[in-house]
């Protein structure tokens, strides 16, 4: 990942502004700390922190077609650039950048060429000939990127909100699938798929057809100059973006560079049957596996620096995003820069425990549209910028434009959970893999659902923080958190704490507002908590939360069995410190 800040229409556009942009712009250091570029052009400027993962030596930004009249700050990767090279064969390349095309591709097709481009991405376009510009963001949004204007009519954009909570007078979260137009004077979706309106499909299921779009998904994220691995947290989704790029790894460039065996990552707490779990992937897929621990208190410890990068105090994406940051060190410690992460399968099939109370298959689509338009806002935010904090780029194949296409063209009949024909959470995707004649993966390990485990695998993580909240917030800053908070009070003292330290850093109206609310039990919507009256009165993002499906759901509000039995692979089990699903 990168980091890119873009203000335009500054009223001031001195040598002392310039040195401000660049200020603010090394507050994005962290997301590129390989190299710096500052574009101005009268009253705009584009800075960019580079993380070179492709063309390291030659690809610095920002990026300029042939007479440097079109400008780019570009955040991501362009999986397609070498095909997208071939429609561009007039134009003259200066670098071996995937991120290149897109200057020459407004050169060709004006603003109408982003639904051209596969990959993740934030840009900032600036063209010096009538001084208008674009900013678009991807599809799902992968890459992080808000927008804010300054008193003096200035517009701004920037990777994190960290660069724009001083000097912008309002900033928002840039909406997935948009561009904004300065010629235009506002935002429009670019990315229109069919399931965006949430009308019910009905392909049928084809498993080959589903196997195949993720294979490509995984490989063609393979593209990279510099070392990488895959997180791998020992359940089914992360274990099938290790097994799909370790069967494809030698045909590749990488391994050409790298050498053919693949890298694995994993993170835990020290006795973890998910760790375990990661272990026996690992062995059976041959990969070079790397085991890091943290212990509850280090994880506490690192609750400032983590609330400050992730930004956000959302309570589910805090407890995530702690024991990611902290294995994203380890990782860049081994010169690691770029890792393979299994986010998105659960809101595209329907993974998490309270699917189970799905009523028919239309409210089961929608609820998965839904999940899919807010990942921004929550998986998204935290598997970026926990890496994103120590300079390693996260790629997500399962939230592949044309996978998730694929993936959610299908008739939802054959992803509902259907104990009475063996059909258990994600089905669609295990029958997928189930290949007799060359497996993917053992049987068990692909259709692992249930799995006892220790208290200490990571309930004790959230435990541990709950008490540690509730030694710091008293009862009476609990009952009176309506007029302290009065938007999205928190209503746990976990959440409490979490508010307390986001308003530290970010103590602006409008960085409160970039973060989401309303009830939730076990990662649901809103709208998901009607599907059962029980879970109205137990509102938590655990998946324990998800009364009458999982095993270990909680007696009551306050009560947790000791003893549980869980979906390993499923994303809710991100709560217990394996993060890379």
């Amino acid at each position: 990942m990168c980091g890119i800040l873009a203000v335009f229409g500054c009223i001031d556009n001195s040598q002392a502004k310039r040195s401000r942009i660049i200020e603010l712009s090394r507050r994005l250091r962290h997301r590129g700390p390989d190299w710096s570029g500052l574009h101005s052009h009268d009253d705009c400027y584009l800075a960019h922190q580079r993380l070179a993962i492709v063309d390291p030596t030659s690809g610095d930004q920002p990026l300029y077609n042939e007479d440097k009249t079109i400008v780019v700050a570009v955040n991501g990767e362009i999986y397609n650039h070498r095909d997208l090279r071939e429609k561009l064969k007039s134009h003259q390349f200066r670098t071996g950048s995937d991120c290149e095309v897109i200057a020459h591709l407004y050169e060709d097709y004006g603003e109408d060429f982003v639904h051209m481009l596969d990959g993740m991405f934030s840009f900032v376009l600036l063209d010096t000939r009538d001084k208008s510009f674009i900013a678009a963001r991807d599809a799902i949004g992968i890459t992080p990127l808000y927008m804010g204007w300054g008193l003096d009519g200035s517009v701004w954009f920037s990777s994190e909100m960290k660069a724009l909570s001083d000097d912008c007078e309002r900033f928002v979260s840039f909406l997935p699938g948009h561009i904004y137009s300065s010629k235009n004077g506002g935002l429009r979706r670019w990315y229109n798929p069919p399931w965006y309106s949430e009308t019910i499909p009905s392909t049928p299921y084809d498993h080959l057809v589903l196997r195949k779009a993720f294979e490509k998904a995984v490989v063609k994220r393979l593209m990279t100059d510099v070392p990488f691995g895959v997180l791998l947290s020992g359940g089914l989704d992360s274990s099938l973006v290790a097994a799909v790029a370790n069967r494809y790894l030698a045909d590749t460039e990488a391994a050409r560079q790298w050498g053919s065996q693949l890298h694995t990552f994993c993170v835990g707490l020290k006795g973890s049957p998910d760790l375990k779990a990661a272990r026996e992937v690992a062995d059976y897929l041959g990969t070079r596996h790397h085991e890091f621990h943290f212990t509850v208190q280090e994880g506490i410890d690192a609750l400032d620096e983590v609330i400050y990068h992730v930004e956000t105090y959302d309570v589910t994406t805090i407890r995530a995003s702690t024991p990611m940051f902290l294995m994203s060190r380890k990782i860049k410690s081994l010169g690691v820069k770029m890792v393979l992460s299994g986010e998105g399968s659960d809101e595209i099939f329907g993974g998490y425990l309270y699917f189970h109370k799905a009523p028919n298959k239309e409210e089961f689509h929608q609820e998965t549209c839904r999940k899919i338009k807010a990942l921004h806002l929550y998986d998204c935010l935290r598997a970026n910028k926990s890496t994103s904090a120590w300079g390693v780029e996260a790629r997500v194949p399962f939230l592949d434009k044309e996978f998730v296409n694929v993936a959610m063209n299908m008739d939802p009949e054959s992803k509902m959970i259907r104990p009475d024909l063996g059909r258990i959470e994600k089905w669609v995707l295990r029958n997928a893999f189930d290949d007799d004649q060359n497996p993917y993966l053992p049987k068990h390990i692909l259709y692992r659902q249930k799995e006892q485990f220790s208290d200490g695998v990571g309930y004790s993580w959230i435990d541990g923080l709950k008490d540690h909240a509730s030694r710091l917030v008293s009862d009476s800053m609990l009952a009176n958190a309506s007029f302290v908070y009065p938007h999205n009070t928190p209503t746990t003292k976990e959440g409490y704490y979490y508010r307390t330290i986001f308003e530290r850093y970010f103590p602006k109206n409008a960085a409160r507002e970039t973060v989401p609310g309303g009830p939730s039990v076990a990662c649901s919507t809103a709208k998901a908590v009607e599907w059962d009256a029980a879970w109205s009165k137990n509102l938590d993002p655990s998946g324990r939360a998800a009364l009458g499906v999982h095993a270990a759901a909680y007696e009551d509000a306050s009560e947790v069995k000791t003893t549980v039995a869980t979906d390993t692979p499923q994303k809710l089990e991100v709560d217990k410190a394996a993060v890379a699903v």
